[in-house]
Parts: C-alpha cells; structure tokens; sequence
C-alpha cells in the first residue's frame, strides 16, 4: 500500500460520513498549531506589550477568557473543516446556515469584545498620556479601566457594527432588501455600511483632535480659540464628507439629492434669510477668528466671554454667569468691542479726589502701592497715577492700571478702592465731601455753610 492509499484510508465513522488518516492528521496538526500560537500569545506577545504599558493581561479574566474563547472557536472551526463535516443546517432561497456559519458568528463576536476592550484602553491611555495626568509606574491600571469614556463608547460601537457586518456576510444576509423605492433598493448590507461610515467618522475626528492636534497645539502653543476653530472646521469637513458617502452606500442617486435640494432651497430661501446669513456669519468667524472662544465682548453694554461659536449663533456668558445667544451674524456686522483681540490685558480707570492741601507725591505713592499689591493687576505695563483737575472741593486723580481679568474686573476694582480708602486713613489724607458756600442777602456778616 502506498502513501496515497494509506491517507485514504477510513479509520471510523460520523453517521454517514467517513474519516480517513489524511483528514485525522490534518486536524491534529491545526489542533498542535492553535495550541502553539495560543501560547505564544498568552505567553510572549501580550506580556511583552503589556510590560511597556505597566498592566498585565492576566489581571484581566474576562479578556483572558475571551481569548480562550477565540482559540477553542478556531479550533472547533478547523476540526469541522479539517474533518469535512461541515454539515448543512438550515436553508431558504439564499439563506444557507451550517456549522461553520454558526462558529464563523460566535468568533467574530469574541473578537469583537478583544478588539474593543484593547482599542479602548490604548485610546484613553493615548489621551491621559497626551496630557500629562499618567503616573507611569502606578497610575496606568487606572485609567485601562475608564471604558465609559468617549473614545471607548466610540469603538465600542465602531467594533461592534464591523461585527454585526461580518455576522450578516456570513449568514448571506447582505443582499436582503429593507426598503424597496421607485428605482432603488436598500440592503441589510448597505444600511450597515452606512452606520459604520457614521461611527468611523466620529471615530477619525476624536483620534485626530485628541491625540494628534492636541499634542500639535501643545507644543505650537496656540490659543484655545484657535484651537476651536480649526476643531470645528475639521469637523465640518469629516461629518460632511461622511454624510455624503453613507447617502451614496445607500444606493441613492447624488444628483437626484442636489436636484431635489436646489428646488428644496429656492422654495424656502427667501423665509430663511436671515438664518443663512447667520449660518454663514458663522463660517466666516471660524475662518477669519475676529472673534474667538474665549474672548471678551462688549455687545451693546452687554460684557461676556465667547463660549461656544456654532453655525447659527454664538453662546456668550456674561459677569453675572447668564448665557446670552447671539446670532452670528450680529457678531460679523455689527461694531462689537474685542478686549481679546489683540492683547489679553486691557487697561482700566479708578477715579479719586483728595482735599485741597493734601501731600499730591504722597497720594501718587499710595495709589501705586495699592495697585502693585494687587494680584490682578499685571506689573507691565506699570501703573500710573494722573493729577487730573483741580476740582470744586477736591484735587482729582486717576489711578490707570492693566489687568487680565476682564469679567471680574469690577470685583477687582472694588477691591482696590478698599485698599485706598484704608491706606488714606493710616497716613491722614483726606478725601473730602463737596462743599459750597451760600450767601444770603439781606443777612449782614454771616456765612451760612
């Protein structure tokens, strides 16, 4: 007997089906291979990647089970190929469902589980370590544990669709359609697709804001807003491009799109004017950053930071902690006053009159010391004193001072009249009330006060 006849030669049986020698190897041999790599795996890989990141996969169980789970899957999987009974279980029309189908599922959805818990963690390690809030030797298990963040809600849902898309494939889905309209036909396929054209878009903003730019504005030093302007454009372009890319995996026409949307606009194009002048007022603060997040405005008497520019109006929070909404367009045409725009220190004004015969030198001196000892009060420019009149009942000085705390500004102000009033009491000057003198006729030699 020859080497031929021998690997086909049948050993036993499984109902009707035979096993021979040539099928009984090769599934030992997938069985040895799995085992091997699984323990290269468990053994060298993940430890010696996990060691750079201080956390060990084996103070994980459920992952570790997961991965178990995946090898025993593609063990079962390669004994039913290796073997040859890969047993049909269920067809209709096109639907056809065997063993391997079933195994093909429940290993995607392991996986899946992997792939997100690994994504995740190395995601929100990335973003704690882009912004310097790791403890490298103790802190990192820590923050492998926040899978409610953002970045892990994303891939969380990006995974687990390219499952749900695999699942479909491998039960033969993909061609059945959902909803049928004059001259065209979505799929269960198409409308996945375009859920992950969706998630991958969000997905890509995050990653590209949040560890590559962050780290560029970092170390650039651009302002933050800045900083939201590029952010909000780059998301414009992502989500648009996207939208416009699962519109097309759904089989609908682009032009029947823009064709319908043209007359769509024509139609409510003169009821929506000042919305679209809004709209792009809106574009052009984020190209032309006169105005950004973070600057102070003074809107008609109305003094607020910029919190927030979007497409149609601009959130403005004034002292008093009220959100103002202001359309953006009201920020493009009309005169707003900018103390951010160019410097962020902005010089201010007290006002105080001491009485006739008081020491003026002595005056300048204490308005300065007060001004030097406040801490919102930046050093340079320096202070300055003005000897501006010579008024009624009183010499009038302007104390003129820089300060970066322009919301509070008046709580700053306050402060240093407090300190004024206390400083002019210790060293005797006088800030007198106003006084006139009344003469009255028909009373002979009197002065009445």
């Amino acid at each position: 007997m020859n080497l031929n006849d021998l690997l086909k030669e049948v050993l036993f049986h499984i109902g009707n089906h035979n096993v021979t020698v040539r099928q009984l190897i090769s599934w030992v041999i997938i069985l040895v291979v799995t085992f091997l790599v699984y323990q290269l795996v468990i053994q060298k890989i993940l430890p010696t990647y996990f060691a750079q990141e201080k956390y060990v996969i084996r103070k994980n169980s459920r992952i570790l089970r997961s991965i178990r789970n995946i090898f025993a899957l593609v063990a079962i999987i390669g004994t039913v190929w290796a073997l040859e009974i890969d047993f049909l279980l269920y067809q209709v029309s096109s639907v056809s469902i065997r063993v391997t189908t079933i195994l093909y599922a429940l290993t995607i959805l392991q996986i899946a589980g992997v792939l997100d818990w690994l994504a995740s963690k190395v995601l929100v390690y990335n973003y704690h370590r882009s912004r310097n809030d790791l403890d490298y030797k103790s802190s990192v298990e820590k923050y492998a544990k926040e899978t409610n963040s953002n970045a892990g809600s994303l891939v969380r849902m990006v995974v687990y669709a390219t499952a749900v898309f695999l699942i479909v494939q491998s039960f033969n889905l993909e061609g059945y359609t959902v909803i049928k309209l004059t001259n065209t036909k979505i799929r269960v396929s198409d409308i996945l697709e375009a859920i992950l054209i969706v998630l991958g878009a969000r997905l890509i903003f995050w990653m590209v804001t949040q560890l590559v730019l962050f780290r560029y504005y970092k170390r650039s030093e651009i302002d933050s807003g800045s900083q939201y302007a590029i952010n909000q454009l780059l998301k414009y372009v992502i989500y648009t491009m996207a939208l416009l890319w699962a519109i097309s995996s759904l089989g609908i026409e682009m032009t029947v799109l823009w064709g319908g949307a043209a007359a769509l606009l024509v139609g409510i194009g003169l009821g929506l004017q000042q919305t679209f002048n809004d709209f792009f007022s809106g574009i052009v603060l984020l190209f032309e950053r006169s105005v950004e997040v973070g600057h102070v405005l003074d809107i008609g008497g109305t003094i607020g930071t910029v919190k927030e520019i979007g497409l149609r109006t601009s959130l403005i929070e004034t002292r008093d902690s009220i959100t103002v909404v202001v359309p953006n367009s009201k920020l493009v045409t009309d005169n707003v006053v900018n103390w951010s725009y160019f410097d962020r220190k902005v010089r201010f004004v007290i006002s105080v009159g001491v009485a006739y015969g008081s020491d003026t030198k002595l005056v300048k001196n204490i308005l300065l010391e007060v001004a030097a000892e406040h801490p919102e009060i930046v050093e340079h420019p320096n202070p300055f004193v003005r000897f501006t009149n010579f008024g009624d009942s009183s010499l009038d000085f302007e104390l003129h001072f820089f300060s970066r705390n322009f919301i509070r500004i008046e709580d700053v102000k306050s402060d240093v009249r407090f300190e004024i009033d206390h400083s002019f009491r210790e060293n005797n000057v006088e800030i007198p009330f106003p006084q006139r003198v009344v003469w009255m006729k028909g009373i002979e030699g009197k002065v009445v006060d």
